[in-house]
């Protein structure tokens, strides 16, 4: 299929996880205006007199000695009365020349503000996620998209430029509402225009958008080791996104839901004609549209709420299972990445694997969804990333060899779960709720990822808590993901009834009122309305 909107799901997502470095924390000391403010050449062994050094013979990064100043060289004294850094820090610039975490001193006391920025920006997308995916299914989804990109753009590149902690941590509040925008209307579009049959195939493109952006990422912050002018790099591309995302058509569904038939009518047949189907665009009408759509129609009599994902026994059964799938896919998946530094390799090449591992586990993800179906590989990719992430927890940490397997390992299972659930998602909910529902359980996405970040400071008290807690939470929610319906090659529901009658076995395309005459029914020869749409998209 040639749709517009597919070709822009191919958008790099760097923005998402540049945190990992541009909050990387350097190897660092105490700040000794006695030896830094001159021209003393001092090595490790000497600095040891000012320093405190743990088993390693390492410099210990939080403590000096009390009245470590010039007289200690002089007097050949030593002094074991320690006290924090009295006049800030040293760092080391071999990898980074600067990062948030050097530019504010995000270290030793501060340390745990560099977890409190990423859970700040998790608290826009949630935001984000919240707001937004209601209001796509009020003002439409190329909107707020567009809005979304304006937004991203604008204080992305603010955040470059900021001069303290707390505008920084405002405006990266601001990207991630932006983020959730993007992806909630991006996901929507592209599944909303595609046929059954090819769903899996635009949401596995839609997921490996997220994949180039972390491939990217790590080649931008190879090259680019000033944290301003990186975050400056991954927003720039927001500004030609934003511009190109006008020339991205409307839902169709949502236009004739609006009463907006005839600008349906318009988009159906432009991507008939893209799609070299101009003969099939030309046949349809606006009463054949209305006609498809008949049962969501006479469902929008009845304004829909947030309140209507748990209203009826499967609509609340979906929302509960999604609601822990969600959370607990995203607390696992960002509590691993935020954790680069401590595999003790380059976190460069480490983004890169990474970001590596999700080909080919999406690319599984993908063959799975065809032929085994979403319910099997939602819960198989999580119950296995949280195997491997719960071993991981256990495995000492000389192995560095054996827990970056197994860590990659469980990051490829969770991008597959993550690939998976956006399509599952959006096919388990129905048309006239399907932006709240996917803000909502999105929502719950954010809340784990907004967790996992703090969950790393439990790190301090021993290496097996996180990764432990991770791996746990990774496994309940692949078994509640057994509970849920099979959606493969089913057509979206566009109402609550439509769901409610498929779980109860009822093989229900469309629920028409009987005193509605579809524009065909009288036509036995003619394509219906709903296989001719098919053919034309």
């Amino acid at each position: 299929m040639k749709f517009p909107a597919l070709q822009h799901a191919r958008r790099w997502r760097a923005q998402h996880t540049v945190n990992v470095l541009t909050a990387a924390i350097p190897t660092h000391r105490c700040r000794l205006p006695a030896l830094d403010d001159t021209t003393i050449i001092y090595n490790q062994s000497n600095l040891a007199a000012f320093i405190p050094v743990d088993g390693n013979q390492n410099s210990k990064s939080c403590l000096q000695y009390q009245n470590s100043a010039h007289a200690i060289w002089t007097n050949g004294t030593s002094n074991n009365s320690t006290e924090p850094c009295k006049y800030g820090w040293v760092y080391d610039k071999s990898v980074f020349s600067s990062t948030i975490v050097t530019e504010w001193d995000l270290v030793c006391n501060q340390r745990k503000m560099r977890q409190v920025a990423q859970s700040i920006y998790m608290a826009g997308v949630l935001v984000g996620a919240f707001v937004l995916g209601s209001l796509s299914d009020r003002f439409g989804r190329k909107a707020i998209l567009i809005g979304s990109y304006l937004m991203m753009a604008v204080s992305g590149t603010c955040v470059a430029f900021l001069p303290s902690f707390v505008t920084y941590c405002t405006f990266r509040c601001l990207c991630g509402i932006a983020f959730s925008g993007i992806t909630l209307n991006t996901i929507s579009l592209t599944l909303e225009w595609m046929p059954p049959n090819g769903r899996t195939v635009v949401g596995t493109f839609f997921a490996y958008s997220f994949t180039l952006g972390q491939l990217l990422l790590a080649g931008f912050a190879y090259g680019i080791r000033d944290w301003r002018w990186l975050q400056f790099s991954v927003s720039a591309p927001y500004y030609f996104f934003f511009l190109t995302s006008w020339w991205v058509p409307e839902s169709a569904r949502w236009l004739i839901v609006n009463g907006r038939s005839h600008q349906a009518l318009s988009d159906l047949r432009k991507v008939a004609r893209i799609n070299g189907k101009k003969e099939e665009g030309e046949k349809l009408s606006e009463k054949m549209l209305i006609s498809h759509m008949q049962s969501e129609l006479s469902s929008i009599k009845h304004s829909h709420t947030p309140l209507d994902l748990f209203r009826t026994p499967e609509m609340r059964r979906i929302t509960v299972c999604l609601m822990v799938v969600w959370f607990s896919t995203s607390f696992a998946f960002y509590g691993l990445g935020m954790d680069l530094q401590n595999f003790g390799i380059s976190i460069f090449l480490l983004q890169f694997v990474f970001g590596a591992i999700d080909i080919p586990a999406k690319l599984a993800g993908a063959i799975l969804m065809s032929y085994l179906g979403r319910r099997v590989t939602q819960s198989a990719s999580l119950i296995l990333a949280g195997v491997a992430l719960l071993c991981n927890a256990f495995i000492p940490q000389e192995l560095k060899m054996v827990r970056i397997v197994m860590a990659v390992l469980g990051k490829g299972c969770l991008a597959s779960s993550f690939c998976c659930a956006y399509l599952y998602s959006s096919e388990l909910f129905p048309t006239v709720i399907r932006q709240s529902g996917m803000g909502f359980v999105v929502m719950k996405a954010r809340m784990g990822s907004m967790v996992a970040p703090l969950v790393l400071m439990l790190s301090e008290i021993s290496p097996v808590f996180a990764p432990a807690i991770y791996g746990v939470a990774a496994i309940i929610s692949g078994t509640a993901a057994v509970f849920l319906r099979e959606t493969c090659n089913q057509q979206l529901p566009d109402t609550i009834e439509e769901v409610e009658a498929r779980a109860k076995g009822k093989d229900v395309q469309r629920i028409i009122p009987k005193e509605e005459v579809p524009l065909t029914q009288n036509q036995p020869q003619a394509q219906s309305p709903k296989r001719l749409l098919v053919d034309t998209v």
